[in-house]
Formats: structure tokens, sequence, C-alpha cells
């Protein structure tokens, strides 16, 4: 079965609204342009442990969801353990679909 959360993130790269790998993820978070952030469930306890506090202290939405080969696949790339959604729109309907897996 198709995973839709992915797949929405996967339209989202394409629309060049997603930032990934864990510099780029940071930054968009840390400059207010990330709408939601999600890291891989097989990230490491300190990738995972950096992400909440920052998102907490920025107000920005965490997940976390998939591996980092399924996150990297969705979006076209490599192994990717953090990734960033820019548009609120494809961030909402992500986290949706998320939820009813």
């Amino acid at each position: 079965m198709q995973d839709k959360a992915l797949a929405m993130l996967g339209l989202a790269a394409k629309a060049n609204q997603v930032k990934s790998g864990e510099f780029s993820t940071e930054k968009a978070v840390k400059t207010g342009v990330a709408r939601l952030v999600i890291v891989a469930q097989d990230a490491s306890d300190n990738t995972k442990k950096s992400f909440t506090n920052m998102c907490d202290f920025y107000k920005c939405e965490l997940l976390i969801y998939g591996t980092k080969e399924e996150l990297g696949k969705a979006i076209g790339k490599e192994f990717r353990a953090s990734v960033a959604v820019l548009d609120e729109n494809f961030a909402t309907a992500i986290v949706k679909k998320a939820a009813l897996v």
C-alpha cells in the first residue's frame, strides 16, 4: 500500500517546498520558514531531541514519521533524517495523512 503522507511529501518536494538534511532543516526552522519538520523514527536520539527542543522553542510543528530511507526516497534523495516542509497547505495535508496510518 502506498503511504499517502510520504506521497504528499513527494509532491511538496516537486513543488520546491521542502528543505532536507540536518543543517537546511535547522536553518528553515530558525528563520521561521518551516511549517512542519519531519524526523525519521530511526534517527538518532540526539537528533530527535535536538529537533523536538528546537520546534518547541520556535513554535514549529514536529512529526516523527517514517524511516530515513523512506523520507529520502519520498523526496528523491538519499537517506534523510530530517525534512522541513515550507508550505502550510502541504504541512497540514501531511499531518492529516500521517494520522490516518
